[in-house]
């Protein structure tokens, strides 16, 4: 008798916390200096348990560079408000570009705002 393994995988997701300023300054959308503890929560499809390490190590990078940051001076944002939508948008870039798969990242800046990019 034989049998067929078939290929499953699943959604691995980890958080990170973190404590960053912002402000808002370009036309239409313009808000004094400010700080909250924001949250970042990502998704990635998984094949294995194997990539919960690498998830974590690009996750804590990427939360390395936000802590205890005035986001306005952080170069990936440039040009841009420091929106949550931007955020989502910029940490999903980032675990693209070290050979992760994304599913979903969000963004949280308030218990009840939140933003997530996904494909």
């Amino acid at each position: 008798m034989s049998y067929t393994v078939a290929f499953m995988s699943f959604h691995l997701t980890l958080n990170r916390s973190f404590v960053a300023d912002h402000y808002h300054d370009l036309p239409g959308f313009q808000e004094d200096r400010h700080g909250h503890n924001w949250s970042v929560e990502a998704t990635i499809e998984a094949e294995s348990m194997d990539q919960e390490r690498p998830l974590a190590e690009t996750l804590d990078a990427w939360q390395q560079q936000v802590d205890y940051s005035l986001l306005n001076d952080q170069p990936s944002l440039s040009g841009r408000n420091p929106t949550t939508e931007a955020l989502a948008q910029w940490a999903f870039g980032f675990l693209e570009d070290r050979g992760l798969t994304p599913v979903q990242v969000k963004v949280r800046e308030k218990v009840n705002y939140w933003a997530a990019c996904r494909r």
